[in-house]
């Protein structure tokens, strides 16, 4: 998908980490934002501790979410966000759920629906995980997910169904 110079949308990101110190991971992840080329950072979230949704044997995960407003496709914006877990040590031979030093996903860009094998937009898991839901709801309570319908409503429906979850002070 190519980008649209003249068009800015704002883009969701959740950020995830378990592994050397995880809140100083995502603030690093928060200050990597504010440097992606033709966007600007317009608000993050708290940071929220969680009980890890794959293995229990892992430490707990610090999460977050930030917005952005880019310029930037899909596509280029996917690739600046790799080349962040790479530069901070991400490892990808790990299990799926496993702890990892940061994880930074493309949740929801704009109105765009993206079904491409390397990216899914919105995030396939958005409606069914806490972690994700209520940093969102910090920035964008009202913001509708497409196909899903708001950020609150998906909150209220998921209830207390995910593990454990407290903010961070």
């Amino acid at each position: 998908m190519t980008a649209d110079r003249d068009h800015w949308r704002p883009a969701y990101i959740g950020i995830g980490s378990n592994l050397d110190h995880p809140e100083l991971q995502v603030r690093s992840a928060f200050a990597a934002l504010q440097k992606l080329p033709e966007s600007g950072f317009a608000q993050c979230s708290f940071l929220y501790r969680s009980a890890p949704m794959g293995p229990a044997d892992q430490p707990d995960f610090v999460n977050a979410a930030a917005v952005i407003l880019t310029k930037l496709g899909p596509d280029e914006l996917l690739r600046s966000l790799k080349a962040f877990e790479d530069a901070q040590g991400k490892r990808r031979d790990t299990p799926r759920w496993g702890p990892r030093v940061i994880d930074l996903d493309l949740l929801v860009m704009g109105s765009l629906v993206v079904d491409e094998p390397h990216l899914h937009i919105p995030h396939p898991g958005i409606a069914a995980r806490n972690f994700v839901l209520l940093p969102l709801a910090d920035i964008a309570p009202h913001m509708q997910v497409p196909g899903c319908g708001s950020v609150q409503k998906l909150l209220i429906e998921l209830g207390d169904r995910n593990p454990r979850i407290e903010r961070v002070d």
